[in-house]
């Protein structure tokens, strides 16, 4: 039987999404190479410069987009926005206020409305429970 254990490896897309960053902004050493676990763990913990320029500064991919426009993916589509933003941009977004930003951040908020009534809904004992038991 072996003994050794083997290192597990991603793709750096997938590391790049672990992180929170834009793949395409990050450095060609870490384009070109895989990412073990150990390393993605260690730039978590302690992120190069890079790492903190990127997360500060942008550009950033649209799931990170969007979560700061308070918007959902597809509603960054539906407003136009199909690539990454620098944080520069996304403020001045902020600031603009267009009225497609406007509508898609209030159906978000009925959306997250709506999964909290079903998540209260779901958690309330239903109504022949209490006279079964």
């Amino acid at each position: 039987m072996k003994s050794q254990q083997n290192t597990q490896t991603m793709k750096p897309a997938t590391a790049a999404k672990k992180l929170g960053v834009y793949l395409p902004a990050t450095p060609a050493s870490f384009q070109e190479g895989v990412v073990t676990r150990a390393e993605l763990n260690e730039l978590q913990a302690d992120p190069p410069q890079w790492l903190r320029e990127l997360r500060r500064d942008g550009p950033h991919p649209r799931p990170v987009v969007a979560a700061k426009l308070g918007v959902s993916i597809a509603g960054l589509a539906r407003g136009g926005v199909t690539e990454a933003l620098t944080t520069e941009q996304i403020e001045a977004l902020k600031q603009e206020r267009p009225e497609w930003l406007e509508k898609e951040r209030a159906t978000q908020a009925e959306v997250r409305k709506e999964a909290a009534r079903l998540k209260d809904l779901k958690q309330q004992p239903k109504a022949g429970d209490a006279e079964r038991g």
